[in-house]
């Protein structure tokens, strides 16, 4: 139902979006710093699974709206592209906002049982401006309408990056809960990587306003 094609194309697309530090990444490394690899784990599910949520949102209701209305297609393209843009310039001019202080302060607390970390990790990844966007904004560019079955053909797409931020999500937490130290330790590391990510959003928020459909 999906070609290959454009699942490898938006496999690379996701990648792009994801391989930049967000709320959802911020969040599972701050929970690796104050609970260590369990906690991490366990928010990295969440935040797939909160995710996967606006898969199911966008390919139920706003993905059949965009399916048919071109002129409501290129209105949640733009506005996407225009987000993208804006997230990226605030994430590169608060780029030394990023405190490791901040990060290290949380609180460890109690133990957390593992479903209320699901939960919060979820309650993250729904929220996630970021995934907002690109559910709503980059995904319908994919769907090959030719082939109908759009709703189903969005969630098999959607499995995509949910796989991948399994992943990555979960190398992070597990990393920073291997190196609390050397992430904590610097101002200047947190920076670098917000002034990155930034640029990189930007990048894409151009790329989502210039390619898509022609229909």
């Amino acid at each position: 139902m999906v070609s290959a094609d454009r699942l490898l194309a938006f496999a690379a697309m996701s990648v792009l979006v994801i391989v930049i530090p967000g709320p959802s990444v911020l969040f599972v490394i701050g929970r690796a710093l104050a609970h260590g690899r369990r906690t991490a784990v366990a928010t990295a599910l969440g935040n797939v699974f909160g995710s996967y949520l606006l898969v199911v949102a966008v390919a139920v209701g706003i993905g059949s709206l965009v399916e048919r209305s071109v002129a409501i297609y290129l209105t949640v393209k733009l506005a996407g592209a225009a987000y993208l843009v804006y997230l990226g310039v605030q994430a590169f001019r608060h780029r030394k906002d990023l405190k490791a202080s901040a990060i290290r302060a949380q609180p460890a607390g109690p133990p957390r049982g593992d479903l209320r970390t699901v939960l919060d990790g979820a309650l993250v990844g729904v929220t996630n401006p970021k995934g907002v966007v690109f559910f709503a904004a980059v995904l319908p560019q994919f769907v090959d309408h030719s082939a109908g079955h759009v709703p189903l053909q969005m969630l098999l797409l959607g499995l995509v990056p949910i796989t991948i931020g399994l992943v990555t999500d979960t190398l992070w937490g597990l990393t920073a809960s291997a190196a609390r130290t050397w992430f904590a330790g610097s101002d200047r590391r947190l920076s670098l990587i917000g002034g990155a990510g930034g640029c990189t959003m930007i990048g894409l928020g151009v790329t989502v306003a210039v390619t898509g459909r022609a229909d």
